[in-house]
């Protein structure tokens, strides 16, 4: 592992923020200040190949990095765009009965809920 796969790996592995490229790459800067923002997406896409982390698009101009790789559930906030992990059992019995329905063969399946975060209704 490189030094700079290493320092964005710990920049993921140290927040819950699920963050940008952007964001990565500005916290990535300040332990290795001569890091490019091209550099930050290709090891982000090696990380990703890898199964070290996850991305997470949701259909805007940008992604979002996760550094949990292990399938679990998301909340995204419709007024902010936070996304939070959400503490549920992964239900891979959903798999088995889609498979079953419909003759496929999942290998896995995504869920994400939608509303507005804490903040978000406070302000409201």
């Amino acid at each position: 592992m490189t030094k700079q796969k290493k320092v964005i790996l710990d920049v993921l592995k140290n927040t819950d923020t699920h963050p940008t490229a952007d964001w990565i790459y500005e916290k990535a800067r300040k332990t290795l200040p001569d890091i490019s923002l091209g550099t930050v997406y290709r090891n982000l896409h090696v990380l990703k190949e890898l199964g070290e982390i996850s991305e997470l698009n949701y259909g805007s101009s940008y992604s979002r990095y996760d550094g949990n790789p292990a399938a679990h559930y998301h909340f995204v906030c419709e007024a902010c765009g936070k996304v939070l992990d959400v503490d549920l059992p992964v239900q891979t019995k959903l798999n088995d009965e889609v498979a079953s329905q419909m003759g496929l063969k999942v290998t896995h399946h995504r869920l994400e809920f939608y509303g507005l975060c804490d903040e978000c209704q406070t302000k409201n």
